[in-house]
């Protein structure tokens, strides 16, 4: 979890003491040499840190939204964006998904063939596996997220043979 409150935006949040430790948690379920890269969001970079340096890329930040409540119904208002319904204010679907596809394109590239780990968020990871893994029941994936949340994707070039596994911690 990030530290966070109404004072910051939530793009400038950074992992709280009990962020940090479930952050390194994720360790042993790394994929060894992998090439690491996150949104530069610091509660995204921050959860990889601790192995290694990881290449930041703003195109794995959240879903740009304006006029978000803080403390209202702000879960419900995510829940149905990634379901499919828009708000004045939030960034296209369509948009976010094509600057994720990017930003993976670019990095998998300069992995060089190494396992690629992505630092990103809920909502953005989960309209991008959406449109692009075929993920079945967007707004359950996302309503179940946990903070971190490891994620195993292999988007196999037939679709059929694509796989998303939640690794459990």
């Amino acid at each position: 979890m990030p530290a966070f409150g109404p004072e910051q935006p939530p793009d400038q949040w950074k992992l709280s003491p009990e962020g940090q430790l479930a952050a390194a948690a994720l360790g042993p379920h790394l994929p060894p040499a992998a090439y690491l890269s996150a949104s530069t969001e610091p509660k995204a970079w921050q959860t990889l840190s601790p192995f290694g340096r990881p290449h930041l890329d703003r195109r794995f930040g959240e879903v740009v939204r304006v006029g978000e409540p803080y403390d209202a119904n702000f879960r419900e208002l995510r829940l149905s964006y990634v379901t499919g319904q828009d708000h004045p204010g939030w960034e296209a679907r369509t948009e976010v998904v094509a600057r994720f596809d990017a930003a993976i394109a670019h990095h998998l590239a300069l992995a060089g063939g190494a396992p690629l780990v992505v630092a990103t968020h809920g909502m953005v990871m989960t309209l991008w596996l959406t449109a692009r893994a075929g993920l079945a029941d967007p707004g359950t994936f996302w309503a179940e997220l946990r903070l971190p949340d490891l994620v195993c994707v292999d988007l196999a070039i037939d679709l059929a043979a694509r796989t998303i596994t939640k690794i459990a911690l």
